[in-house]
């Protein structure tokens, strides 16, 4: 292996460790499917479809991770999330 092949796959092993937060939103009884759809595109930057099937994930399975990255840029989309209402735990 070259010491660039080396160097490469030290990055690739820290930027896994850097992104391996995630955002995972729970279902309740309280918030609409079209709420939690807009609250997803509005906070987490989705398109319509990825809301969508994440807001089908959560009533279905109970739980959806919704967005992964930095922890710097996750905390204040889920304290968003939760300020909306809805139940949301940063992993």
């Amino acid at each position: 292996m070259s010491t660039i092949e080396k160097i490469q796959e030290e990055i690739d092993v820290l930027e896994q460790e850097v992104n391996q937060h995630e955002i995972v939103l729970y279902n309740d009884d309280v918030n609409t499917f079209d709420f939690v759809i807009h609250s997803l595109i509005n906070v987490c930057e989705h398109t319509t479809e990825q809301a969508e099937q994440c807001t089908w994930l959560v009533h279905f399975k109970g739980k959806c991770t919704v967005k992964t990255g930095e922890l710097k840029d996750l905390k204040p989309r889920c304290s968003k999330l939760l300020e909306l209402g809805l139940s949301a735990e940063l992993v």
